[in-house]
């Protein structure tokens, strides 16, 4: 089984993404629920410097943005539902 970054992006450990992003896993691995390590930055974080971190690390790796969950809904459309301005401009690219 290779680690995927999605536990690592939901707690706020933006070096051990880095990590697994260099050791070659899997960007885009959609758990049960749709997530992507994406998703769960922003859905399960805070938007805090870490999560923002997570999410240029995962962008800059190539993490596909426009992956919707099992309702539909993209990592962006949740940061903008969640008032997540910094991490909506990070995900939308100025930030």
């Amino acid at each position: 089984m290779t680690p995927d970054p999605r536990t690592a992006a939901e707690r706020g450990h933006w070096d051990v993404v880095g990590r697994l992003v260099r050791a070659g896993t899997e960007l885009d691995h959609v758990n049960d629920l749709g997530w992507t390590a994406l998703h769960e930055a922003v859905i399960l974080g805070d938007e805090s410097a870490p999560y923002q971190e997570i999410v240029r690390v995962l962008l800059a790796a190539g993490a596909d943005p426009s992956i919707a969950d099992s309702d539909g809904v993209t990592a962006l459309e949740h940061a903008e539902s969640k008032g997540q301005g910094a991490v909506s401009r990070v995900l939308r690219g100025a930030g």
